[in-house]
C-alpha cells in the first residue's frame, strides 16, 4: 500500500490538526440556501460550520424533537467508545462512510490515540468535508487519514476507489463505520443491499459500527414532524424501528450489549449504569451496535 495519496483531485491524505480549525473557509460552490444534513448535525453539536438555512431547519427539528442535540452528543460519544473498543481488539483500519464535518472526537483522532499507526478513510458526498480536510492538513507523521468524495448509494465505487485501495487492505480486518448515515438512505434506494455489498467485501474479524435513528423512543408526532422537516434538506430522514435496523448487521456477531438504545452502548467501560447517563437519555430515539464478521 502507498504511504500517501496524491494531494489534489478528489482524495487527500491528511492528519487532523484541530488547532488550525479557524483557518477553514467554506467552498464557493456550496449551495448554502438548502439545509444540509451534515451541517445541521454540526449545529446540534454546537459547531460553527453551518449556515442560516441549516440553523433554521435544525431549530425547527429541535422544536419538534427537543432531544435532538442530546442525540447528536450521545451519538458522537458512541462513535468514540466504539472506535476505542474496536481498536482495542486489534483493528488498525477504519472506513468511516458518511462522516460529515470533521470535529473533535473523530474516528481518526480516537483510533490514532489508541494505535498511532491506524489508517482511516473518510467517505462523504459533501465537498465541505474534503475542503475541511485540506484546510486542516498538518502533515503530522503519525497515522494516515484519507478523504474520499463518494456516495454511500454507490458502494462498489467506494470499495474500488484508488485512495481506499491505497490506504486499506481489505484482506485484513476493517472497522466499517455507518454512524448516523443509513437513516438518510431510502429503502427503495437499496439500503439493505448497499450494506450487504460493504459487509461482503470485509475480511473475517472485521467490525461493523452502526447507529441509526428510530421512531421507537419518540412520540408519533415528533417522528412525523422530524421526517417532514428533513424533506426540505439535502437528504430525507428514514426512521426505522429495531426490526428495520437489525438486518443491516447480517450474520455478523454482536459484541455486548448487542443492538441497544444509543446511550446504552457501553456507556461506562462496558457496564450499563443509568445513573451515569445524561438527563433525558430515555428520549434519545436511536439504536447503536457493534458486530464482528465471523
Amino acid at each position: 500500500m502507498d504511504e500517501h495519496t496524491a494531494d489534489g483531485g478528489q482524495d487527500t491524505a491528511v492528519n487532523w490538526d484541530w488547532a488550525r480549525a479557524e483557518d477553514w473557509q467554506p467552498p464557493s460552490e456550496l449551495d448554502t440556501g438548502i439545509p444540509h444534513t451534515a451541517r445541521m448535525y454540526d449545529y446540534y453539536l454546537g459547531g460553527k460550520d453551518n449556515f442560516e438555512a441549516d440553523r433554521k431547519a435544525a431549530e425547527a427539528a429541535i422544536a419538534a424533537y427537543p432531544a435532538l442535540p442530546l442525540l447528536a452528543r450521545t451519538n458522537r460519544q458512541f462513535l468514540g467508545r466504539a472506535v476505542e473498543f474496536v481498536a482495542g481488539r486489534g483493528i488498525r483500519q477504519f472506513v468511516d462512510i458518511g462522516t460529515g464535518i470533521p470535529t473533535v472526537g473523530s474516528t481518526s483522532e480516537v483510533a490514532q490515540r489508541v494505535a498511532p499507526d491506524a489508517r482511516v478513510v473518510y467517505v462523504d458526498n459533501d465537498p465541505i468535508v474534503a475542503t475541511h480536510a485540506r484546510a486542516l492538513l498538518a502533515g503530522h507523521p503519525a497515522g494516515h487519514t484519507s478523504v474520499i468524495e463518494a456516495d454511500l448509494r454507490e458502494p462498489e465505487q467506494i470499495l474500488d476507489h484508488p485512495a481506499l485501495r491505497a490506504a486499506v487492505d481489505l484482506s485484513r480486518p476493517v472497522g466499517l463505520m455507518l454512524v448516523a448515515v443509513l437513516h438518510f438512505i431510502r429503502d427503495e434506494e437499496g439500503a439493505q443491499r448497499i450494506v450487504q455489498i460493504l459487509r461482503d467485501a470485509l475480511a473475517p474479524g472485521s467490525a461493523l459500527i452502526l447507529s441509526h435513528g428510530s421512531p421507537d423512543f419518540a412520540s408519533r408526532e415528533s417522528a412525523a414532524e422530524g421526517t417532514r422537516i428533513y424533506r426540505s434538506a439535502s437528504a430525507p430522514l428514514v426512521l426505522r424501528p429495531r426490526a428495520g435496523v437489525e438486518p443491516f448487521f447480517g450474520d455478523f456477531e454482536f459484541a455486548g450489549p448487542g443492538l441497544v438504545q444509543l446511550p446504552l452502548w457501553r456507556p461506562t467501560a462496558g457496564h450499563v449504569r443509568t445513573a451515569d447517563l445524561p438527563d433525558g437519555w430515555q428520549d434519545v430515539s436511536a439504536y447503536a451496535g457493534v458486530a464482528f464478521k465471523p
